[in-house]
């Protein structure tokens, strides 16, 4: 028998992850998840207020940290997920998915929804790497 592929976790640093019981990101094997990222800086602060485009990159850099703390990047990624509060606000949010990831071009949703952890947060965003993803 083998032994299944050890669990790698990644810290947010942040109160919520004993409260709630999560993490940042988790890698086993190859594959790797980040959890919904709003654009709260490390002292749970608000980033971008009001600029979907500025949380969005904001968020973006916060997933690569955590992706690089595991081994991989960005060009790992191959499955995006964006939370809005606002659909008008789609434009903006894409237009740093596709700066982020223009040559990458993970397959990606957008959903609408009717609120996220905060008033302040326009976006919420999550991916899936697969570290063979970049061949």
């Amino acid at each position: 028998m083998t032994n299944p592929p050890s669990r790698q976790s990644v810290s947010s640093g942040t109160t919520f992850e004993d409260t709630i019981g999560y993490c940042r990101a988790v890698r086993i094997g190859n594959l790797i998840w980040v959890a919904g990222t709003v654009a709260a800086d490390e002292n749970t602060q608000p980033v971008g207020k009001g600029d979907p485009y500025a949380q969005t990159i904001y968020i973006f850099r916060k997933i690569e940290k955590a992706l690089g703390e595991v081994g991989a990047t960005l060009h790992d990624v191959v499955r995006t997920r964006m939370f809005m509060v606002n659909a008008a606000d789609f434009g903006e949010i894409g237009r740093g998915h596709g700066e982020v990831f223009h040559d990458i071009r993970p397959v990606a949703t957008g959903v609408v929804v009717n609120a996220l952890i905060g008033s302040e947060y326009l976006v919420e965003i999550e991916v899936d790497a697969c570290l063979t993803a970049a061949g």
